[in-house]
């Protein structure tokens, strides 16, 4: 792989010094966009985060400092359709995928530029929302990590019982009257953080951290999306769908859920938690959707216990 440079916002990121931004090109001819990370000395592997939707790579510059101090390196990808990637539709705003295992071919282009940079192994993933959708296939599909992470995780989608049969309704019915491009008629497309006042989010009770989500879509509004097509919800469901009907993969997991979650299905978290042999779950007392968003006292021991799972995924395989 050439690398050629991309944009990387240092003034919103908040990342670690000596930071980066690169270009590729997936197998379908889209260009999606990496930010990375090193921390100076010995490294003890790299972290792949995988965002969710909506999300892009400087809103992980937290994160990367996060993992930099605990020793590792950090990659995170803009997903096609969103952040500086290539958007799919001639609206913006609006977040698409024309099937939803396409983004396993951004999932294709992130592990050849990794390899391109030389990024220290051994490799691991975090996903956080569709970014565990996304990453769960990935390393159900062989993806070269030696223990996965997950916040929030889109493994089902939340819906109210009266929302649940709409939603399969505009899902399945919207894209075969020619409404596959619109967006759900619940949805908006002015991005969720820009829409929604601190007070009764759904994403984090740190009102530090949803102003600077704020922030950055304020000072950098290229990066901003709002509403998902329908055709998106049709494949997000078909996917998660597919994914529950398949085995845990055969690694050490570690998936942060909220007490308060409400965007993704907690039953669908949980029930694949119940049956990964090397996973665990931990509920994070009234946190919300994103852990990694909330307040220092609950974002930091995640990332310790991430950090502790990925300095011994060997000896966690030969205890297993």
């Amino acid at each position: 792989m050439t690398l050629t440079p991309a944009p990387l916002f240092e003034d919103v990121a908040g990342g670690p010094a000596g930071g980066a931004a690169h270009w590729m090109q997936t197998s379908d001819g889209l260009r999606i966009r990496a930010g990375h990370w090193r921390p100076e000395g010995e490294v003890r592997g790299t972290v792949l985060m995988f965002p969710g939707r909506t999300e892009y790579v400087e809103k992980y510059g937290n994160a990367a400092q996060a993992f930099v101090t605990r020793g590792f390196a950090m990659l995170a990808v803009d997903w096609r359709g969103q952040g500086l990637a290539d958007r799919l539709l001639e609206d913006r705003r609006l977040g698409h995928v024309l099937e939803f295992t396409d983004y396993q071919r951004d999932v294709a282009a992130v592990v050849e530029l990794a390899t391109t940079l030389d990024l220290p192994r051994p490799w691991f993933v975090v996903g956080h929302s569709m970014g565990g959708a996304i990453g769960l296939r990935a390393v159900m599909e062989g993806l070269p990590v030696a223990a996965c992470a997950f916040t929030g995780p889109m493994w089902g989608i939340f819906f109210t019982p009266v929302m649940k049969p709409l939603s399969w309704i505009t899902a399945n019915l919207a894209p075969a009257i020619g409404m596959g491009h619109k967006h759900p008629a619940t949805t908006t497309l002015e991005p969720y953080v820009q829409a929604q006042e601190f007070e009764g989010n759904s994403l984090t009770r740190d009102p530090a951290m949803y102003e600077m989500m704020r922030s950055q879509l304020a000072a950098h509004p290229e990066l901003a999306l709002g509403a998902p097509t329908n055709i998106w919800l049709r494949e997000a469901l078909a996917e998660c769908r597919a994914l529950s009907d398949r085995p845990s993969p055969d690694l050490p997991c570690l998936t942060f859920l909220g007490s308060h979650e409400q965007i993704v299905d907690r039953k669908a978290v949980r029930a694949r938690m119940a049956r990964w042999p090397r996973g665990e779950l931990v509920e994070i007392p009234d946190g919300e959707h994103e852990v990694l968003m909330e307040a220092p006292e609950v974002r930091d021991p995640a990332y310790d216990r991430m950090a502790a799972l990925f300095s011994a995924p060997d000896q966690l395989q030969r205890s297993a």
